[in-house]
């Protein structure tokens, strides 16, 4: 007995050292999460440090995972005013990321004797986000609404924000805000029906973000 309250004694202890390490490490990190660090105004996306990932059921069997990079956009912020908050977001479908080449040749190749693509096709044009609507829900998340331009289509979106970190970046010295947001969209609204629903309609995306303070 004497044995397993020693014990449970050190783990409790041992817990307690590894939170105290924790919290001191994230106090010393260049962005935390503490609302009165975002300053009000234009911010621009860092397209080196902000992805969008998706994921897709493949025949039942698994889901596929990929990823857009190089994202350009630009955000309007003022911590005051969350609900006032607007953002327009680019992504270069051409530079979509899998694990497969077999796979990335065929989401962007051309349709077979002049048919339309089974996916984008050779020559995608960029998929554009434009908020409508900003609906803070708590001190540091919010629903944002909007239209995605994709593959000809447009259709309303509408994305859970979480609010990640704010401060200085020590390498670009640039005034940082950093969110994530999920959302789930039906591919076929815009246009992809290849293999449905064999292959997943929904697709669940999920955004990282840096925005800064220009």
């Amino acid at each position: 007995m004497k044995k397993s309250v020693l014990a449970l004694a050190l783990l409790a202890s041992g817990t307690l050292a590894i939170s105290s390490i924790s919290a001191q490490d994230s106090s010393q990190l260049p962005g935390i999460v503490d609302v009165s660090r975002v300053q009000s105004g234009t911010y621009a996306l860092d397209p080196k440090h902000t992805l969008v990932s998706w994921r897709i059921n493949h025949f039942g069997f698994n889901d596929y995972i990929g990823l857009f990079g190089d994202i350009s956009g630009t955000m309007e912020l003022d911590p005051a005013n969350v609900e006032d908050a607007s953002f327009n977001v680019t992504i270069p479908i051409a530079d979509v990321t899998v694990a497969s080449e077999d796979l990335r040749e065929h989401l962007l190749r051309p349709g077979k004797d002049g048919a339309d693509p089974d996916f984008f096709g050779p020559d995608p044009q960029a998929a554009t986000f434009v908020s409508t609507n900003v609906r803070q829900t708590g001190d540091t998340s919010a629903i944002v609404s909007g239209m995605l331009t994709m593959n000809g289509e447009s259709n309303p979106v509408t994305m859970a924000v979480d609010f990640t970190g704010a401060g200085t970046n020590p390498m670009s010295k640039a005034e940082t805000v950093g969110f994530e947001a999920r959302a789930q969209i039906d591919r076929t609204q815009w246009g992809l029906t290849t293999f449905s629903p064999l292959v997943g309609n929904n697709v669940e995306l999920e955004i990282s973000a840096a925005f800064e303070r220009q």
